[in-house]
């Protein structure tokens, strides 16, 4: 199988592209898969290949921009050039672009494929019938959300034109069967990034550092945990450093450099910018405690997963996709109400002056973390690509939707 990937791909800042360079590192290794054909964003630096060991022939061919208008003829003429036995989108609303015509030309590249009988699967990792239009930063403005409403389930049936929609969460699968009469959506869990080795969960001699990661200002706001952290300080004795670790959401530029300016007296907080991958199992290998500090949740959390492949305790907002996901992936943490900075506190509390408890919490979300590797994700999509080429040349006689069924057992 010669694979198209698209996507955006570290150094891009563009969303989703830690996902993204876990799929390729997994994919590379699937015996079915000769060559990848890596279909991203332009970067003026090279993208991050760097895997070692063995693996299938990787080609890059950067064809898109962010907010550009053009992407849709520009990539679709790169899968006719490269012509792959299979197309992969890995997808979000914004992936194209946080303006509306460009976001929503990059959302018709499946129906573009689909046309030209190439097997496509997209991932898509949020449902807009599942965002707080107003939390997540889109608009506040109540007539607004619903032409954004509207849009999105048009976009959503774009989108359903694939082969297969994925989807990582059971209840989009629900949403989406009976709001659009779908029978080609497939829930494929988010999956593991890295299983390493179990931790030791001691963590480094100084201050505990209480770390927050992803990219910020939209729905993802450090305010509270600042505060929050600075309520513990009052009451206890506890050594904190607040970690805030990552960039600007691309709809808020400046917000981190503002909360800098804004939070300048706090002592021992540090802002780490972009984190490279390098530099990922040390971040979460020297906190004490990953904290999300969310109003509002998009979809499944990369960085959940994250943490659970390195041992951390968590803290979590009650709320939306993530109390689904922890309850069906077996994950666990302190829960606390977005609303409210003395419950984030009082969460924090609890985890960085217990010991016994962190570490159990870590050893379970450790364990979550393993039961569904990223390994396993990809021979997922190897056999969802295998039937729907099998749907194709039997003249569509075998049963796509029953198929789908009957490995979505077999894997979960």
């Amino acid at each position: 199988m010669k694979l198209a990937i698209v996507t955006a791909y570290p150094p891009s800042k563009v969303t989703l592209t830690e996902y993204a360079y876990y799929l390729v590192k997994h994919f590379r290794l699937q015996e079915e898969v000769s060559e990848i054909i890596l279909i991203t964003d332009y970067t003026e630096k090279p993208k991050d290949l760097a895997f070692g060991g063995e693996g299938c022939k990787i080609t890059v061919k950067e064809s898109w921009k962010f907010n550009s208008y053009t992407n849709l003829f520009s990539i679709s003429n790169t899968i006719a050039k490269t012509k792959p036995d299979a197309v992969l989108f890995n997808l979000q609303f914004l992936k194209f672009g946080d303006k509306k015509v460009p976001a929503a030309l990059g959302l018709m590249l499946p129906m573009y494929c689909r046309i030209k009988g190439i097997p496509t699967i997209s991932l898509l990792h949020n449902i807009l019938e599942q965002v707080d239009l107003e939390n997540a930063g889109f608009t506040k403005n109540k007539l607004l959300q619903k032409v954004y409403n509207f849009i999105g389930s048009t976009l959503t049936r774009f989108v359903l034109s694939s082969d297969i929609l994925a989807v990582t969460i059971s209840k989009y699968v629900s949403i989406l069967e009976e709001k659009y009469k779908a029978r080609n959506v497939a829930l494929i869990p988010h999956g593991s990034f890295e299983t390493p080795p179990e931790p030791s969960y001691i963590l480094p001699e100084g201050p505990k550092q209480v770390m927050a990661f992803g990219k910020f200002g939209t729905y993802k706001k450090v305010e509270i945990l600042i505060e929050a952290v600075e309520l513990i300080r009052n009451r206890t004795s506890e050594d904190i450093e607040i970690v805030i670790a990552g960039t600007d959401s691309p709809n808020t530029p400046g917000y981190l450099d503002a909360m800098k300016e804004k939070y300048s007296h706090v002592p021992q907080i540090r802002f780490t910018g972009y984190v490279a991958e390098e530099d990922v199992p040390g971040l979460f290998g020297e906190s004490a405690v990953t904290v999300f500090p969310y109003t509002s949740t998009t979809g499944s959390s990369g960085v959940l997963h994250q943490a659970g492949s390195y041992g951390n305790a968590v803290v979590l907002p009650d709320l939306g996709d993530l109390s689904i996901l922890v309850k069906e992936e077996g994950y666990t943490g302190e829960f606390f109400d977005p609303t409210d900075t003395s419950s984030l506190a009082d969460a924090i509390e609890k985890i960085i002056t217990q010991e016994d408890y962190r570490i159990a919490l870590g050893q379970t979300n450790y364990k979550a973390a393993c039961s569904l590797p990223m390994s396993e994700i990809t021979r997922m999509y190897v056999d969802f690509f295998k039937a729907i080429k099998a749907s194709k040349s039997e003249g569509f006689k075998l049963d796509l939707p029953k198929k789908i069924s009957e490995l979505e057992e077999q894997h979960i």
